[in-house]
C-alpha cells in the first residue's frame, strides 16, 4: 500500500511539473525579431496588440512578404495583417490555406495562425476584429479585440478532431480555415468541418466587435513562420 501511494505521489508530482514547465515556457518565451522585417506586400498593413506596443515592439519586428501569390509570414511579435481593399459585409465567407513547413521551428510551444474578419478602426488605438486560428497540435482558438481582448472559446481555445496535427517538431502541417458570417451566426470551419458556431450576440456588442462588417485578413501568434495561399471571400 505504501509503495502504491508513493508511486502515485511521484507520478502526480511529475505531471504537475510538466504542466508548470509548459505554462512557464508559454509565459517566458521572448519575441524574436524577424530578419529583414516589415511589410513587403504593396498596400498591406499590420497592427500589434496594445500590450506588445507598450513593450516597445513594432510592426517591423515581424515580416510579411509575397512570392508568386503566396504570402509568407515570419513573426516576431503577434500581428494582424490586412489590406484596406479587402472588405466584407452582410453574409460572407473568408477562407485561406495556412501551411507551417516546420512545426514549432521558432517557438517552444504550439502557436496559432488564422483568418481575421470584422476589422474596424484598424491602424488606430481602438481597433476591433475577430479571428479563428489553428494550432499544429489539434487545437483552435476564436478570439477578438474590441479593442481589449475578449475570448470566445476560452483563453487557450479547445481541441477538435478536424484540426490537423503535426507528426512532430519540424514536420509540416496544413490547415484550411474559413470563417462564415450569416445574419445570426459566425462560424469557423477548419479542413472542411465546422469547429465552432457562435451567435452574433456573443461577438458583437459592448467591449466586442462593432459589427461583423469590416476588413478581413490574417493573424499570426508570435515566433511563428508559415505561408498563406488562397485568401479569398465569397458571398
Amino acid at each position: 500500500m505504501y509503495v502504491r501511494r508513493t508511486t502515485s505521489v511521484v507520478l502526480s508530482t511529475l505531471a504537475m511539473a510538466v504542466m508548470v514547465s509548459s505554462v512557464q515556457a508559454q509565459a517566458t518565451e521572448e519575441n524574436r525579431i524577424a530578419a529583414d522585417g516589415g511589410i513587403h506586400v504593396p498596400g498591406w498593413m499590420g497592427i500589434l496588440s496594445a500590450a506588445d506596443m507598450e513593450k516597445g515592439e513594432v510592426v517591423e519586428n515581424s515580416r510579411l512578404s509575397v512570392d508568386a501569390g503566396v504570402l509568407k509570414v515570419t513573426t516576431g511579435p503577434a500581428i494582424t495583417y490586412w489590406s484596406p481593399e479587402n472588405t466584407a459585409s452582410g453574409n460572407y465567407t473568408v477562407k485561406a490555406t495556412f501551411h507551417e513547413p516546420q512545426y514549432m521551428n521558432l517557438n517552444s510551444h504550439p502557436h496559432p495562425y488564422g483568418i481575421v474578419i470584422a476589422g474596424n478602426d484598424m491602424g488606430t488605438d481602438m481597433p476591433s476584429y475577430l479571428y479563428c486560428a489553428a494550432y499544429g497540435n489539434g487545437n483552435f482558438i476564436v478570439r477578438g479585440f474590441g479593442p481589449e481582448a475578449f475570448q470566445v472559446n476560452g483563453r487557450r481555445g479547445e481541441a477538435h478532431a478536424a484540426v490537423d496535427v503535426a507528426e512532430g517538431e519540424g514536420s509540416p502541417v496544413t490547415q484550411e480555415i474559413a470563417v462564415a458570417v450569416t445574419s445570426t451566426q459566425v462560424t469557423c470551419s477548419i479542413n472542411g468541418t465546422v469547429v465552432g458556431s457562435y451567435d452574433k450576440s456573443a461577438v458583437v456588442g459592448d467591449g466586442m466587435l462593432k459589427s461583423t462588417d469590416g476588413m478581413y485578413g490574417i493573424r499570426f501568434a508570435h515566433n511563428t513562420e508559415a505561408t498563406v495561399t488562397g485568401l479569398s471571400i465569397s458571398h
